[in-house]
């Protein structure tokens, strides 16, 4: 019996570093093709003590491989000392959040600016 690999689906991610921490934009979907992808390049950009914002705007979609990056992702960072704010979470991923309750142990904010300001007012400039 022959079976075909999973193909790998759409994902985006981009790392922008400044002085005020790390802005982290996702699109596209969130699976467990491509989790670890998204938690290799977060881990490859942030470092103990900064600031993390994971702008999800673009994210149409995440299953439980991205729920586990996400908690994985919390706790190394507020085990580093760190903040994580996420950003514009919507339709799917915003729904899995809340149906697991997670949703309520996360701080999430409407924009990228909101989530800077909560964080330190000299961030907006930075990171919006």
């Amino acid at each position: 019996m022959l079976t075909a690999a999973a193909p790998h689906t759409a994902l985006s991610v981009n790392c922008r570093l400044s002085p005020g921490g790390v802005l982290v934009t996702v699109a596209g979907e969130l699976d467990a093709t491509n989790a670890g992808r998204l938690e290799s390049a977060i881990a490859g950009a942030w470092r103990p003590g900064r600031p993390l914002i994971l702008d999800l705007q673009g994210l149409t979609f995440m299953d439980s491989s991205g729920l586990h990056v996400l908690l994985r992702v919390r706790a190394d960072v507020l085990a580093g000392a760190g903040s994580l704010r996420l950003v514009s979470v919507r339709d799917l991923p915003a729904r899995l959040l809340q149906i697991t309750g997670v949703w309520d142990t996360l701080d999430i904010y409407d924009s990228v600016a909101e989530a800077a300001a909560a964080l330190a007012p000299s961030l907006v400039a930075d990171l919006g």
